[in-house]
């Protein structure tokens, strides 16, 4: 099915030019007279983003262009511009990917955009958005890169999408039927590393109880993603290195080589040439590895492209979890392009996903946004800590704050009670963070739904964290009670330790104090020498005590002389140490008895 070029007749003879032009190269043309003439999405296949463009002979008026940018947003089409000149708008801002002057060629136009159509179809394939310099350029090599099997080095900042760009090119080449498997070698340790890539034979070392492939035989004819390759120790790039050449390598501990076919694409955020420099990296296998390469630029280098990714991520999380998302301001769209992104297109992803899940039921406003969005030089300030004041302060003080700024207590916490005081005179959504003065000012007070999420989470872990260590210090003080508390069954005595009521057999099992069969009978049971005993019924033996013996020897000294008196008879030796007879037998196994 060809393409579609919807072009708008505001100067009707330069949408007579370009139909002309577009049909010859290959589209299928409709003029439409007006926004709500556009097709309906389902009708033009809109689920395909390469599926069509949209180009305007007029519509110079922000407000006029406005409702043409929204529909050709439902139809995902990208949007092209010819106006008179004076008119010029930046490309990539409001929706417009490519501006020309009244009277170009026709025939460039629409060169023009069946580059934007495939280039969209192309993106859609790679998941690689974008319409700066510096992405079609990637994109460009992105196509040439991937017919070809050699392995190409991906370079860039954390979060800028290396592993994007991997499967672009897996997804593009004649490999992308077969597997493709990332690995990041900064999070295996080197033994681990090792056996995760090339495998291992049963025995190679302790806990290989069988056999198992490795990456490279798992990905044999397919593509093998290695992220942070600057992160991999000496020992295991000179196996890779014979990899790389030979096309074969050895499982640990096997001896028959295993020959691959497996092309690989290494990232790093990371100069690899200064590690080589350094000797933390081999100049031959950097030699190897950068046959060709790519480099994937920060996102402040690129920042026409961010209405651009923030309308994809929106869309995307839209779907995939089934909630509308009103769309942003254009006053907050306007922050997050000035924002400087040190973690790039993940940060922005997940800032997006944020808002998706957590918009009211309104465009996102620039108080909507975290304060380290709104104000960067601020960002450390959102990182509570608890605060040293004691009184009617917060709990909670936010770190790196030069002016003693605390984030406003949550209802509930100390200082801060329902229904009084200052917190009363505003709802939670109409405050926004409050310059203090010298000394005291209160700057971050209550703010909208997202910052209220993010104060309770911060405050459900400093409960957690006081939760955990009141625990901790009752362990310690049940711990340090048990080990002072006199083991069940002994008596201290000069030179030695009496061993408790000690029964002659025959008679019924003397259970323990506090009903628990584990230990020796209390002593208090019995007291040596008294006369209320019955020396034919007991009697009490003294254990020697040497320095250093634990309670542990002392009750195997007892188990041991309480079975030589009885000749072995575990059950009447059980009767006299006043234990159940299954607890000695455990005791005996755990001592060790047995086996002498």
């Amino acid at each position: 099915m060809a393409d579609l070029a919807l072009i708008s007749t505001h100067r009707l003879h330069e949408a007579g030019r370009l139909r002309d032009a577009f049909r010859a190269e290959g589209f299928t043309v409709d003029l439409v007279p007006g926004p709500g003439h556009l097709p309906d999405p389902v009708s033009v296949g809109g689920a395909d983003p390469g599926s069509g463009v949209l180009v305007l002979t007029g519509g110079e008026d922000g407000e006029e262009r406005a409702p043409w940018i929204n529909g050709a947003r439902s139809l995902r089409f990208p949007v092209l511009g010819v106006w008179p000149g004076g008119h010029e708008v930046e490309p990539g801002g409001e929706g417009l990917v490519e501006v020309f002057r009244l009277g170009r060629d026709p025939a460039e136009v629409a060169l023009v955009a069946r580059r934007t159509v495939e280039r969209r179809r192309l993106q859609e394939a790679t998941g690689i958005v974008g319409e700066s310099e510096s992405i079609r350029e990637l994109l460009e090599r992105v196509v040439q890169i991937a017919p070809v099997d050699s392995t190409v080095l991906v370079t860039g900042e954390s979060g800028t999408g290396k592993e994007l760009v991997a499967r672009g090119i897996h997804h593009l080449s004649p490999r992308r039927h077969r597997a493709f498997l990332a690995v990041n070698v900064a999070a295996l340790s080197e033994t681990l590393l090792e056996s995760e890539l090339f495998g291992h034979e049963k025995g190679a070392f302790t806990g290989a109880i069988d056999t198992r492939k490795g990456f490279f035989e798992l990905a044999n004819r397919g593509t093998l993603f290695l992220d942070e390759i600057g992160e991999m120790p000496m020992a295991t790039q000179t196996k890779l290195l014979r990899v790389l050449e030979q096309r074969e390598f050895l499982r640990v501990g096997g001896e028959q080589p295993i020959r691959v076919d497996v092309r690989i694409v290494a990232a790093t955020n990371r100069d690899l040439r200064d590690l080589v420099v350094e000797g933390a990296f081999r100049r031959d296998l950097f030699y190897r590895l950068n046959i060709l390469d790519l480099h994937l630029p920060p996102l402040r280098e690129r920042r026409s492209d961010i209405p651009l990714l923030v309308e994809h991520f929106a869309e995307e999380i839209s779907r995939r979890i089934d909630r509308p998302f009103p769309g942003l301001d254009p006053r907050a769209l306007d922050i997050l392009v000035r924002h400087p992104w040190p973690g790039n297109v993940r940060e922005l992803r997940n800032l997006v996903e944020s808002m998706v899940v957590m918009a009211p039921r309104r465009p996102i406003e620039p108080r909507d946004l975290p304060l380290e969005v709104r104000e960067p030089g601020r960002s450390l300030r959102m990182l509570p800590r608890r605060s040293g004041a004691s009184g009617g302060g917060s709990a909670l003080a936010p770190v790196g704050s030069a002016r003693g700024h605390a984030l406003a207590p949550v209802p509930g916490e100390e200082g801060s009670s329902p229904g009084t005081g200052a917190d009363e005179e505003d709802s939670p959504g109409d405050r926004e963070a409050q310059p203090g003065g010298e000394g005291g000012g209160r700057a971050g007070t209550f703010r909208p739904e997202l910052e209220f999420v993010f104060r309770t989470l911060m405050e459900m872990r400093v409960d957690m964290e006081d939760l955990r260590r009141e625990f901790e210090a009752y362990r310690e003080e049940v711990e340090d009670r048990l080990e002072s508390a006199p083991h069940p069954g002994l008596r201290a005595l000069p030179g030695g330790v009496e061993l408790g009521r000690i029964h002659g057999g025959g008679g019924p099992e003397a259970p323990s104090r506090g009903g628990s069969d584990d230990g020796l009978v209390d002593a208090d049971t019995h007291v040596a020498g008294g006369a209320e005993d019955d020396p034919a019924a007991s009697r009490s033996e003294t254990l020697p005590f040497e320095p250093g013996m634990t309670m542990e020897d002392l009750e195997e000294q007892a188990i041991r002389r309480v079975l030589d008196r009885e000749e072995g008879n575990r059950r009447r030796a059980a009767e006299s140490l006043g234990i159940g007879e299954r607890t000695l037998y455990r005791k005996i196994r755990k001592y060790g008895i047995d086996d002498e």
